[in-house]
């Protein structure tokens, strides 16, 4: 129906409900139907014109009421009031004043049929029209003002598929209660049960503002459970109108990690990168893209993303320049092999970046550990090749990428990276470049990871492999490692390995179960598998050695690591004499050299 046809009928159906209610009081309190005086026909009009007039004020009539609650009820008591008081003003002026109890008769008459005749569709609505419902039952966690509005607009639609039948909430005072003729059933730690007990299909966590260990905590709980769980979209996206409260997306595996949203320190960052000229090597890559995803936020003049694939390259330059169109950042492209020394002394010397952020490496633990030659041409002699060209054009900061299988390597990738920071460090020594390394952990979602791998296999029907059941890494999300990555560059002295701060490390095992749970399939249907610790893993990884311990905290997330002994003889020696050595042989001198364990005649000629 149009607006005005809408207007017109309550405009109708207002004045009934006017003459209604002056009737309706004169026979409650005068016993008598003789509304027909001039008084009371004036004092009629003058209540439907104030109606009016305040409605039109107030946009009563542009109220949707099947949505109706308290504001709307509010409305209904202003308008009501309003027009009342405004007719036995004119009232008591120029006509005979009425009887004070007629007067609060034809009052409370008036709003109980204005709000009674708008609330009756309401309830038309919500309760006759729907009748039964045959979707799921659904189970909503979160008793609050969103979980509220989702049971609301789930009872109202049908569409979803899914019929309310209960909450969840810890909020003692709500428990044993009703919210919309729905049970508050208990708490958090009773939805197993509730699941059994309301035979419940279907689990919505309807708290947009949670953070993620309470996430974990609840999920872990509707894990016990066979019923399939939602989750309501992220409050920022809620509000700025990206999703509806309908859209419920699945659980994500990023959303279980625990851990707080990083702050970035933009004013650091910013004086840092906005109007300069910024390179990325691997910018094709996980880690590279994204930092180049993050660094457009800070508007810097020229961007670089520099990488041997052109696919990747081509992907995100279209990628950058779709969503940087009304930006002035010029994007600019470098197919090119960090192996390449002249090609990156050319790099440099064209463009003349005032940052570096180094993303390209080999990181495939057993790959590497097949290939070890391969991790020292790109690992080793790559990050020297880069890092040579940045010192010689006076770059004013290079970050490197590193990993936390740089600490105590067991594998040939990670003791290539740990040889890689010392190479840094070294260059850092009398430099005018700011050399620095970051670490992290496993990063969910990158090339690599062990995320995909889970994905592929449960679509595969499984199993999933696991080394070992004991197995534990460190994890963060993509966008998460970039920002401190960004971060750490803004807080770069010289020298420096930067440790970016974990938080907790996630068992293997437990990450696979909840993927499967994700996936909407239980143990009985993806199974999993142990085969055994692959060369060069282990059961766990750290962060810092012993003789790296925590110097200070420069960040919330961000620490500084004592710098050890750089062994560049060695590393020289290994570069310079790497295809002379057998696979064997080569991944043994690596893993000596990154572990120290090199003979003491070795360390007394190391340089200091």
């Amino acid at each position: 129906m149009s607006y005005k046809k809408r207007l017109s009928l309550f405009i109708v159906i207002d004045s009934i409900i006017v003459l209604s209610a002056i009737v309706a009081s004169h026979y409650l309190v005068l016993a008598s139907f003789n509304v027909f005086t001039i008084s009371v026909i004036a004092f009629a009009a003058i209540i439907l014109i104030s109606h009016y007039l305040f409605s039109f004020y107030f946009k009563f009539y542009k109220k949707v009421w099947e949505y109706a609650s308290i504001g709307e009820l509010w409305t209904i008591l202003k308008v009501a009031t309003l027009a009342i008081i405004s007719a036995l003003m004119v009232d008591a002026i120029w006509f005979e004043p009425m009887s004070h109890r007629l007067m609060v008769a034809t009052g409370l008459m008036y709003m109980v049929f204005l709000g009674g005749s708008r609330f009756l569709w309401r309830i038309f609505r919500d309760r006759i029209i729907p009748q039964t419902s045959d979707g799921k039952r659904t189970l909503i966690v979160g008793a609050g003002s969103a979980g509220t509005m989702v049971a609301r607009q789930l009872l109202r639609e049908q569409s979803q598929g899914l019929s309310p039948v209960a909450f969840i909430d810890d909020d003692f005072g709500k428990q044993q209660l009703d919210i919309l003729s729905l049970p508050v059933a208990g708490g958090v730690k009773d939805i197993p049960n509730v699941v059994e007990n309301f035979e419940i299909d279907h689990i919505i966590i309807a708290i947009p503002s949670l953070d993620r260990r309470d996430l974990n905590t609840i999920f872990k709980e509707c894990a016990k459970t066979e019923a399939q769980t939602k989750i309501l979209p992220a409050i920022e996206d809620l509000i700025t109108g990206k999703v509806a409260f309908s859209q419920f997306r699945d659980v994500r595996v990023e959303d279980l990690l625990g851990r707080d949203p990083v702050e970035m320190d933009m004013t650091s960052i910013a004086k840092h990168i906005t109007g300069k000229v910024v390179l990325i090597t691997g910018g094709g890559g996980s880690i590279g893209s994204e930092i180049a995803r993050q660094i457009t936020m800070f508007r810097p003049e020229q961007l670089i993303l520099l990488g041997h694939g052109e696919n990747s390259i081509y992907q995100i330059e279209m990628e950058l320049k779709h969503t940087c169109k009304h930006t002035e950042i010029e994007f600019v492209t470098e197919i090119a092999e960090i192996q390449d020394a002249r090609k990156m002394e050319e790099v440099m010397s064209r463009h003349q970046p005032d940052v570096v952020y180094h993303a390209a490496a080999h990181k495939h633990v057993p790959l590497m550990e097949r290939s070890p030659d391969e991790a020292v041409k790109n690992n080793m002699i790559g990050t020297m090749n880069v890092a040579k060209a940045a010192a010689r054009e006076q770059v004013k900061t290079f970050v490197m990428v590193s990993t936390d299988k740089a600490v105590n390597p067991t594998s040939v990738m990670g003791a290539s990276k740990r040889l890689a920071e010392m190479i840094i460090q070294d260059m850092g020594r009398g430099s005018r470049t700011k050399f620095v390394a970051v670490r992290f952990g496993n990063v969910l979602g990158s090339r690599g990871s062990v995320i995909p791998l889970f994905k592929r296999q449960i679509e595969n029907g499984g199993p999933i492999t696991i080394t070992h059941p004991d197995m534990v890494r460190y994890f963060m999300t993509i966008p998460e490692a970039s920002r401190l990555v960004i971060q750490a560059g803004a807080l770069a002295k010289g020298g420096e390995i930067f440790v970016l701060d974990m938080g907790k490390p996630v068992k293997i095992l437990d990450l696979a179960t909840n993927l499967i749970k994700l996936s909407g399939f239980t143990l009985n249907d993806i199974s999993i598998e142990f085969t055994g610790i692959r060369p060069g893993e282990k059961l766990f990884e750290e962060l810092l050695n012993d003789g790296e311990s925590h110097e200070e905290q420069i960040h919330p997330k961000i620490y500084i690591g004592k710098t050890t002994s750089l062994y560049m003889e060695e590393i020289e020696h290994i570069i310079h004499h790497y295809h002379i050595y057998s696979r064997n042989e080569l991944r043994d001198e690596l893993l000596q050299l990154a572990n120290q364990t090199i003979p003491n005649e070795a360390q007394q000629a190391m340089p200091m």
